[in-house]
């Protein structure tokens, strides 16, 4: 395999970076940085994705005749990491990397003429309804249900763990519309508009005083049948879809290699009460070397999967390899920034956001307030998007035979 990236995507990799030194707003960079949650706020995500929007490169992963960039997976690659490296939002990927690609993918003209347009423009909100109380890893156990009744979809039941659902406009659903059939062939997929009576959000806010997650109750919600994206039954396959691009649809490494800069220059300057600042203590040096280390061998396996894409092959499981890497080095990372900041970071400030005009005053550093928080938010990242346990699952019979 060839590592070096060519003339013309050393050109590529320029233009963005000039790109992102014109274009990408102080303000953006700070919010982003001083956001512990697992998702930014719409108030930035949304402007970044709007810049990204005029330039036309708001959808890599979409193919070009739906408003997608046309960029190789090279290129998609470059992209992600000067945007992480220049420390940009990250977008959310309900619209734009989840429900987006499966419109794309099995959606009518119909379909794809209404819902695609305000994906692009960042002017319609979505959010995702798959986990349930009971059903989380075990997806296909679901139990919302979906009826016919005048050309309608009745629905009734409840998702879980439903990320920005206070914010959005749509929500894209899996709902069981046959319970005689075995339970994936039962399932079809649904896209359903928040703004309605039998539609009722309730918080849940973390451990982290952050409000990012919900319950959703459906009491006869309704959908047009013009709303199901396949056919009936088909739920599971663009599951399945859906899940492969959450899994590895993006790279992991671009944005731990750049969390692993930011902890090297925060220990180069961080006193460890000893002897000198903490980058000098052996064993911390070498904890976050190794992270580093491992940061770089799944960038590594990441630039293999995009060489497979870019012969037309499927990532397959390597996806499931990806996430479960990624997860456990980001929370590692954390760890290493917890024993660094010391006893600034067992601060827990409530107020919300922490960026902006009136954010509330830090203990030690702005980057201290956030570490706990930080810490406490990716600790669902061994679960969210497939647990550790499944996603070793599917290494163990897709890849090692098991």
């Amino acid at each position: 395999m060839d590592m070096q990236f060519s003339a013309q995507d050393t050109a590529f990799r320029d233009e963005v970076r000039a790109f992102l030194a014109e274009s990408l707003p102080d303000h953006l960079r700070d919010g982003a940085r001083r956001t512990p949650g697992v998702f930014v706020e719409p108030d930035i995500g949304i402007e970044w994705h709007k810049i990204l929007y005029r330039k036309g490169w708001v959808a890599p992963h979409w193919p070009q005749e739906d408003g997608g960039t046309g960029w190789t997976p090279t290129q998609r690659f470059i992209f992600e990491k000067e945007c992480a490296l220049a420390g940009a939002p990250a977008l959310s990927i309900l619209g734009l990397r989840l429900v987006g690609p499966v419109i794309c993918h099995f959606g009518t003209q119909e379909q794809k003429d209404r819902f695609l347009p305000g994906i692009l423009a960042g002017e319609v909100y979505w959010c995702q309804g798959y986990s349930e109380p009971g059903s989380g890893s075990d997806l296909a156990s679901l139990s919302t249900s979906a009826r016919i009744e005048a050309g309608e979809y009745v629905i009734n039941g409840s998702k879980i763990w439903t990320t920005h659902a206070h914010h959005a406009d749509w929500i894209f659903a899996l709902v069981r519309t046959n319970p005689d059939v075995k339970k994936q062939a039962g399932i079809t997929f649904l896209l359903v508009p928040m703004a309605q009576p039998g539609v009722e959000v309730a918080p849940i806010v973390s451990m982290s005083g952050d409000h990012e997650v919900n319950q959703v109750f459906f009491s006869d919600a309704r959908t047009s049948q013009a709303n199901r994206i396949g056919e009936e039954g088909q739920g599971w396959t663009i599951a399945k879809f859906l899940l492969e691009n959450e899994r590895g649809g993006s790279c992991f490494a671009p944005r731990l290699l750049q969390s692993v800069a930011e902890l090297e220059d925060m220990a180069s300057n961080q006193p460890s009460g000893v002897n000198g600042a903490i980058a000098k203590d052996p064993r911390f040096r070498d904890r976050l070397s190794r992270t580093r280390l491992e940061a770089e061998a799944l960038e590594v396996t990441e630039l293999r999967i995009l060489a497979e894409l870019a012969k037309g092959r499927s990532p397959g499981p390597q996806t499931s390899l990806c996430k479960l890497l990624g997860s456990n080095i980001g929370q590692a990372l954390d760890e290493l920034r917890l024993e660094l900041l010391g006893y600034d970071a067992l601060q827990l400030p409530l107020e919300r956001p922490l960026y902006g005009n009136e954010p509330p005053e830090p203990v030690g550093s702005d980057r201290a307030q956030i570490a706990m928080a930080r810490f406490l938010n990716n600790r669902a990242a061994t679960i969210f998007g497939g647990s550790d346990e499944t996603q070793k699952n599917i290494i163990a019979k897709a890849v090692l035979r098991l």
